[in-house]
């Protein structure tokens, strides 16, 4: 028996040793490559050519943090971000084709240069050859670009998963951080601040480990653990963030007439068409992704099928069909009034199968008021019916029941005018021959579950509340 224990820790042994190959470290030195591309690049490069390209000069684009890298017992005097961003910066504007790069961060060298030319050409002329051409004029540009690194946001998400059982186990964690960059246009002829983009990129790290750790007999203990980390370079987030703000500033300049397409303006207005929609759901998303909106309707009506389940005093129960409508009035963002409607067909195995229906009032809170995706819990009371000869042929009066009920769900905003549910709630009734059976002292109860869609509308005129069919609920600014 021990022999086999022993050959099972072994073969875990070998399992861990193979996905340690499997994750494939390196042993060896490799040849430097060319620079990766960023999430950004491709979307840079695929913009359309420009019709004339733009000169620009960029003296300084810094990290304006202040942060220096952190580390277990505090932080280094190394810093958390790269120095080199006005380099990743001047890079990105002379890869999308829209801009020529003046050199003016280290200006001083260049003029030094000019300097060192123009007097070697004096005395070329003075000596040799008067018909020398003097140094050209530097260029100059009529835009400058701002900004810089504002802001470098650590552990802005942590988490992780993990269990050990018998001495083998293994985690998994990651960290997400943040890094924020600002850029802005300003014109030369008259310091007007153009245009400014804001653009933020998140940061992953993630941590994998798997140990054992076992007394295969005594005092013989078998211990093995491997891992993997994987950080997310920073410099590349940098660049990834930059590239994405030189797009967002082309297309920005675009709209306001700066400068234009080689194709003219209907490539500019698919440019411009596709930047504003990916710009509408980048600002209704919250920091952690979280899709925000603003619901301008107050009045909705609802529709849902699901099923029921009665619990009362046969012990033998079965789903049945139910389906739900009801009117919604909106007090505010949060509290709403609702009035449904519901029929439902109870069933107990061959024992006991009716039909009843239910009108019910009830308040409704919305938990998340501004997300697209809200939870909401409601309550209420309303009165049970019961139908003579099992139809809708009239109301049975000796089963009209008063009631309570709560429930909770879920609603996804699909459009501003569409709501998608999923519900549950609990209905107590004040009776005890909901199905024909009086028996102990508890009342029948009977539970709900549906699934539906909820549409939001106004009374008042559409020019009067500025929307149409078509509108889009514009988010707010978080």
């Amino acid at each position: 028996m021990k022999y086999y224990k022993l050959q099972l820790y072994l073969m875990s042994v070998f399992l861990l040793s193979s996905c340690g190959a499997y994750f494939n470290q390196p042993f060896d030195q490799t040849p430097a490559r060319l620079g990766e591309y960023s999430k950004s690049t491709k979307t840079l490069l695929g913009l359309p050519p420009a019709q004339s390209p733009v000169e620009v000069a960029v003296y300084n684009f810094s990290d304006q943090t202040g942060q220096y890298k952190a580390v277990e017992n505090g932080s280094t005097f190394s810093t958390a971000v790269t120095q080199g961003s006005t380099a990743i910066l001047l890079k990105a504007l002379e890869d999308s084709g829209w801009f020529i790069p003046i050199e003016r961060e280290n200006l001083s060298n260049l003029s030094t240069e000019r300097n060192i030319i123009r007097n070697t050409k004096q005395e070329y002329i003075k000596n040799l050859n008067p018909n020398e051409p003097p140094l050209p004029p530097l260029k100059y540009a009529g835009i400058i670009l701002e900004g810089g690194i504002v802001s470098y946001d650590t552990n802005i998400i942590t988490g992780g998963v993990g269990a050990r059982y018998f001495g083998l186990g293994g985690s998994a964690k990651y960290r997400q951080d943040r890094i924020t960059v600002y850029l802005r246009m300003v014109s030369t002829s008259n310091g007007e601040i153009l245009k400014t983009v804001y653009v933020s990129k998140t940061i992953l790290s993630q941590a994998l480990d798997a140990s054992l750790f076992r007394f295969v007999k005594f005092q013989r203990l078998l211990e093995t653990e491997m891992g993997i980390t994987r950080n997310e370079p920073v410099q590349l987030a940098i660049k990834d963030a930059v590239e994405k703000a030189v797009h967002d500033l082309i297309v920005e300049g675009i709209e306001g007439g700066f400068w234009s397409a080689k194709g003219g303006n209907q490539v500019n207005e698919e440019v411009v068409a596709n930047y504003n929609a990916e710009k509408e759901i980048a600002e209704s998303t919250g920091i952690y992704n979280r899709i925000f909106f603003q619901q301008k309707f107050k009045n909705s009506i609802n529709f849902s099928l699901g099923t029921s389940l009665l619990d009362a005093d046969y012990s033998d129960t079965h789903f049945g069909p139910m389906a739900k409508i009801g009117y919604n009035l909106g007090l505010s963002e949060v509290v709403s009034l609702n009035v449904n409607s519901a029929y439902m067909r109870f069933k107990t195995g061959s024992t006991f199968e009716e039909s009843f229906a239910s009108i019910d009032l009830n308040a409704e809170f919305r938990l998340l008021r501004n997300d697209k995706l809200s939870p909401y819990i409601y309550g209420g009371g309303g009165i049970l019916f019961g139908f003579e000869n099992d139809g809708f042929l009239g109301l049975d009066a000796d089963q009209t029941d008063a009631k309570v009920q709560y429930g909770a769900g879920i609603e996804y905003a699909i459009s501003p005018r569409i709501g998608m549910r999923i519900w549950g709630e609990h209905n107590i009734t004040f009776s005890d021959k909901v199905d024909n059976l009086v028996n102990g002292k508890r009342d029948d109860f009977y539970f709900n579950f549906g699934v539906g869609l909820k549409y939001y509308f106004n009374f008042t005129n559409k020019k009067k509340d500025g929307l149409s069919d078509d509108s889009q609920v514009k988010s707010p600014k978080n």
